[in-house]
């Protein structure tokens, strides 16, 4: 089977080497990389032309937001497993796709897989600030959710029940899980240990402000999908795995 592995950037110069050679460094011998940039002007097209050779499929040009670039990568693949690291992420070790793959060949059925991630400083990926222990599947609304760089879908599945939806800025990765996994119920596999390496930061983590909308747009989320959920209490559920992350 083969899986494609999707990076999405924009002005990544600093940190897009090292998730291409993460990627290009992989066991795993069916790879389709496809790398999809908003129209970079700071050296990170220079970085991404020097690794061509290893590139099946490469973009540049505006889009209308990380997700809608994720969407042009989904829309590329054609790889039976779609994955995606984004441009300042890196795999924990050179086999988490061959550990990934091997799990889809063993059960052809399977839909999709997730597993846990590390949170590493924005300068040293080697050190651990916070372990996302994801644990096995429950209801969304209890708090719980996959870490997206984790959630690995079959093609299919984008093809069956959409793709990300661009009118959220910060939650489409918690919305497509939660409609993936529990309004149309795909099956799930968990993969326990940490396929990913995630540096602190971003927009939906870096300050109050991108939390609370972050908490009203998965808010929005559940509504899309009609399932109910209890707006006061649901945003404290979410917090409290957060902060149990620290302890791990």
């Amino acid at each position: 089977m083969k899986i494609s592995i999707i990076t999405v950037c924009y002005n990544s110069v600093n940190t897009i080497e090292t998730t291409i050679k993460s990627v290009i460094g992989q066991t795993y011998d069916n790879i389709e990389y496809i790398i999809v940039d908003g129209g970079s002007n700071d050296g990170t097209l220079d970085l991404i032309n020097k690794h061509k050779n290893y590139i099946d499929k490469f973009i540049s040009e505006p889009d209308k937001g990380i997700f809608d670039a994720m969407n042009k990568g989904v829309q590329m693949a054609t790889g039976d497993v779609v994955g995606l690291i984004n441009s300042d992420d890196l795999f924990n070790s050179e086999m988490a796709l061959e550990k990934i793959m091997n799990i889809f060949n063993s059960n052809k059925n399977l839909e999709s897989l997730y597993a846990d991630l590390y949170y590493v400083s924005q300068t040293d990926t080697k050190k651990i600030i916070r372990k996302w222990v994801t644990g096995d599947i429950k209801s969304f609304k209890s708090g719980w959710h996959p870490a997206h760089p984790t959630f690995y879908v079959k093609k299919e599945v984008y093809d069956n029940y959409g793709l990300y939806n661009i009118e959220l800025k910060l939650a489409a990765d918690f919305e497509i899980m939660l409609r993936f996994l529990e309004r149309y119920k795909i099956s799930t596999f968990y993969l326990q240990e940490p396929l990913v390496r995630m540096r602190l930061g971003g927009a939906s983590n870096n300050s109050f402000k991108g939390l609370f909308v972050q908490n009203v747009e998965c808010i929005k989320a559940f509504r899309l999908n009609s399932i109910r959920v209890n707006m006061i209490l649901y945003p404290i559920k979410r917090l409290i795995p957060k902060l149990l992350q620290y302890k791990k």
